[in-house]
């Protein structure tokens, strides 16, 4: 009986420990090892974009392009809803609902950035840019780095610099053509404290409304004019409301994507890649886009009759750049010593 006792503890014993070696009770810490980059790959993400101008302007149509790409490239893992018109918010209040969460990407165009961030009134500058290579360079270069940086102290990334065109005026009293021209009318502007003193410096009055709320004010008399590209000019129908428009170039309007910073980084690893990828996309399909759109829309406001349209030459340029050229120095101590010099290095050919 004691034989038989001490062969079933063998046994037992024997079975115990087989289970324990063959099925990995190890407490080896290989067994816990996760794989960081797999993390959420089994999840859908949904991120809202929102944005202020209409879908068939070089922004509305490149938001829809960027949605498409992101859910090519992700297999719909990744879902980008658009919101276009302000249907959400206004410029200003997405910045407050980006942060919030309530909202997940947002192109705001230069002049509303100023308001967060000081350095971003450099893009505010008059006659800053000459040409699309010109504004080219600046993005993909040192300015464009300075200012990505900068953004991201305020609680913002950057991850792209998107294009829509040089800014012209529109008014309703009479042809603009040298500086002197502009005295004591007004104008809606975006919330750029660079663009007042713009307008202040030549003699006119510069004056904020909400994007939307621009057609009624030009169709009720309460500005004189406004300021815009030509795909907007033409989009949002202000031109109906102006017997005149000067083609001056004298700003660049141009937007900057950004995302919650804290948002992105619950993102996984390979679909950042992916969205990142279809922005790059995006940005060097606009580029071209927004030039054509803008040809296009200028020949069809030239075409309707209704606005008179005076195109600056390069020696009426000069005035202008001559008259504003004080803004360059005032500003240099808000957007910094560094921020200038690489703006004057893209301006040497020009002014020498």
């Amino acid at each position: 009986m004691k034989g038989l006792l001490s062969i079933i503890v063998f046994l037992f014993g024997g079975i115990i420990t087989a289970v324990y070696i063959g099925f990995g009770f190890q407490t080896s810490p290989e067994t816990t090892v996760v794989d960081e980059e797999l993390i959420g790959l089994h999840e859908k993400y949904t991120l809202k974009f929102s944005h202020v101008v209409a879908r068939n302007t070089p922004k509305g149509l490149a938001a829809a392009y960027f949605a498409e790409l992101v859910k090519e490239k992700t297999n719909g893992w990744v879902e980008v809803q658009i919101f276009p018109n302000g249907v959400l918010y206004s410029a200003q209040e997405e910045f407050e609902a980006l942060q919030r969460g309530d909202v997940h990407i947002i192109a705001p165009a230069f002049s509303e950035v100023t308001l967060h961030d000081k350095k971003w009134v450099a893009m505010d500058l008059p006659f800053l840019f000459d040409n699309e290579a010109m504004v080219e360079q600046a993005f993909n270069g040192r300015v464009g780095e300075i200012l990505l940086n900068s953004i991201e102290t305020k609680g913002y990334k950057g991850i792209a610099f998107w294009d829509n065109g040089f800014k012209q005026l529109t008014n309703n009293e009479r042809p603009i053509v040298y500086p002197e021209d502009i005295k004591g009318l007004s104008f809606r502007v975006m919330p750029s404290e660079a663009l007042f003193k713009t307008y202040r410096t030549i003699g006119a009055r510069a004056i904020t409304f909400p994007f939307n709320e621009v057609y009624n004010v030009l169709q009720d008399g309460i500005v004189d004019g406004q300021e815009n590209t030509l795909s907007n000019i033409y989009s949002k129908g202000f031109y109906k409301q102006q017997k005149y428009m000067t083609i001056s170039n004298h700003n660049y309007l141009g937007y900057v994507i950004l995302v919650d910073p804290t948002l992105w980084n619950t993102i996984p690893e390979i679909y950042q890649e992916s969205i990142q990828e279809a922005m790059d996309e995006v940005t060097l399909w606009l580029r071209e886009h927004a030039k054509e759109l803008n040809k296009e829309m200028f020949l069809r406001i030239a075409g309707s009759g209704i606005t008179e349209i005076h195109e600056l030459s390069e020696e009426e340029k000069v005035q202008w750049r001559k008259e504003l050229k004080r803004l360059y120095e005032e500003y240099e101590l808000t957007i910094g010593k560094e921020l200038m010099e690489e703006i004057r290095k893209l301006q040497i050919d020009r002014d020498n």
